[in-house]
């Protein structure tokens, strides 16, 4: 049985580490409102990396490098038009940065200290998103089913 292409869509997020603070992004907009790391979606003909420091640019005016995949999330997810897609998301993390910390209409930019970030209204899978990205045993989170109805998996 010969297997077709599926159609994807990819994003990236990045978690920048200042010491015992990492950057966090307070997300104004509706479709995932509370708070993330900033990140965002690949364009056609653009690195997952490029992607990320493009991004990280436009969402926080900072620049980073020496990026590393710090783990992935994966989901089916369907359009507007009842469209099905998978929707993959590749996590980074760095500590290497430049530049002033501004705000984008994405929303606020802030330094919280990562003790505390389990304790703040975060962002839709963002709970789930956090052991990947932070244990280095971990490589991914997926999810299995449709809408309410899903289970979480861990690898």
């Amino acid at each position: 049985m010969e297997h077709q292409p599926e159609t994807a869509m990819f994003l990236n997020m990045v978690m920048i580490e200042k010491g015992e603070q990492v950057l966090v992004e307070n997300r104004r907009k509706q479709d995932w409102p509370g708070i993330t790391f900033p990140g965002g979606h690949v364009e056609s003909h653009e690195s997952f990396v490029d992607s990320a420091v493009r991004e990280i640019r436009e969402e926080t005016g900072l620049k980073i490098a020496h990026l590393k995949l710090a783990g992935m999330a994966q989901y089916n997810d369907i359009t507007a038009d009842n469209v099905y897609f998978r929707r993959v998301i590749y996590f980074y993390r760095t500590n290497d940065f430049s530049g002033e910390l501004k705000a984008s209409r994405e929303g606020e930019v802030y330094w919280l200290d990562k003790t505390k970030l389990a304790d703040q209204k975060l962002s839709g899978s963002m709970a789930d998103f956090l052991p990947v990205i932070q244990n280095p045993e971990l490589s991914e989170v997926f999810y299995l089913g449709d809408g309410d109805d899903y289970q979480t998996f861990f690898k």
